[in-house]
């Protein structure tokens, strides 16, 4: 150990003796643990909503879909028979996505409908296991709509509705728009405003009557074995097909928007909370100011007996660097254990306060899922021991240009 080092710890166990610096110094640490804690928590909160989110939005659109140019496929049991061959598929079915406009007795909606067979859709979503009331079972006039859509409606399980599709047939009484009679079967509730309030399921058989599509399907919605890899997955299946007609899309292609937003809203978040910890770190130095000011008569004495000015920068540098490890290391400890017991420390202030940050009957996520990154500690913790080295240059620069003859005067 360094000459330097040692008198910088010597001074850092000297300082709790001085009222006013030791109270200086402790205000830094202070910061700088509270800086680290409230960043690594945030971020860990925050991993945790977005993989609650991307979750129920990836539970909604399952992870791959296979179609073709003019969204329509014909034979689609053999190709769906060709996709399930690829190793890492898990599970596909096939689906109708249109357009309609749905009536009752209390208004009316346009809204997405998707045509499936409710034995496979399970396979590949979870929007049929969110229930609320009724059940999934679809037959030939039953229909499910989301708890959103049914409350706008004014609607429950057993009320008819009416289907009206953007298309016309022709009959004995002329051309009338295609419609047709449906009763609701069941009511889910997926927990995002986008399905819930505007998609409605019903069997894949009368999707294709509905909309004269005779054996066609949309697509044939996948679900792969490795969430992150399903792009790569996805083009493999589609080359395995050998044929020019088919395309796939991914949840990153599906949701790009959505993956992007959350992603920005991190970064964005994290870079307003670093500024606690740049606060804190330059909160150091003031500090060491304050210190090297105290120390001058020391500083003129090791001079005296031979310590270079570098040497003088070195000692001081090193001080600041303990203060701020210290700080760090602390408030790293402290920040993973929060984001570890978030939704504990939570419990018990809302108990102690008695109101719910999250309410269940206002908010889809009632609760504070916590997730911890480690890159994202790194970031923290490297990114807090830059700014404080930045910090501590400019007072140990000055302790060792103090001249030793106008302190020896004024001494």
């Amino acid at each position: 150990m360094s000459i330097e080092f040692k008198i910088s710890n010597q001074y850092l166990r000297s300082n709790r003796k001085k009222g006013f610096v030791s109270f200086i110094s402790g205000v830094s640490i202070v910061g700088l643990v509270l800086g680290v804690i409230t960043l690594i928590t945030v971020l860990s909160v925050m991993n945790g909503f977005h993989k609650e989110l991307r979750n129920r939005v990836l539970g909604a659109i399952s992870h791959a879909y296979i179609t073709g140019y003019g969204d329509t496929i014909e034979n689609w049991q053999t190709l769906q028979a060709k996709i399930n061959q690829h190793p890492n598929v898990i599970s596909t079915s096939p689906y109708i996505q249109k357009y309609a406009l749905i009536n009752a007795s209390f208004g009316s909606q346009g809204i997405r409908i998707r045509g499936i067979q409710p034995k496979l859709e399970k396979k590949t979503s979870v929007l049929l296991d969110k229930i609320k009331s009724g059940n999934a079972e679809l037959g030939k006039s039953n229909i499910l709509i989301g708890t959103g859509l049914a409350t706008k409606l004014g609607v429950r399980v057993g009320n008819k509705v009416t289907l009206l599709v953007p298309q016309l047939s022709a009959n004995i009484m002329g051309i009338q728009p295609r419609f047709k009679r449906f009763t609701v079967s069941g009511i889910f509730d997926a927990g995002i405003g986008e399905y819930d309030n505007n998609l409605a399921f019903i069997d894949l058989h009368q999707a294709q009557l509905l909309y004269a599509m005779k054996g066609k399907v949309s697509g044939i919605r996948l679900k792969v074995d490795d969430l992150f890899n399903a792009k790569k997955i996805t083009n493999e299946v589609v080359n395995s097909l050998n044929s020019s007609q088919y395309y796939g899309v991914d949840w990153t292609q599906q949701k790009a928007n959505f993956i992007k937003a959350l992603n920005l809203e991190k970064q964005m978040i994290a870079i307003i909370l670093s500024l606690i910890i740049a606060v804190a770190a330059f909160n150091i130095v003031s500090m060491m100011v304050m210190v090297v000011t105290d120390k001058k008569a020391d500083i003129a004495i090791l001079r005296t007996i031979g310590m270079t000015p570098k040497r003088i920068v070195k000692l001081f540098f090193y001080q600041g660097i303990t203060i701020g490890i210290i700080g760090i290391v602390i408030g790293t400890i402290l920040g993973v254990l929060l984001a570890l017991n978030i939704e504990a420390v939570i419990g018990v202030i809302e108990s102690i306060l008695g109101f719910q940050f999250f309410p269940k009957d206002v908010f889809y996520i009632s609760r504070f899922p916590s997730e911890i990154h480690l890159d994202d500690v790194i970031m923290v913790t490297v990114g807090a021991f830059v700014l404080v080295v930045l910090a501590s240059i400019y007072p140990a620069k000055r302790a060792g240009k103090l001249q030793i003859s106008e302190v020896l005067n004024h001494e």
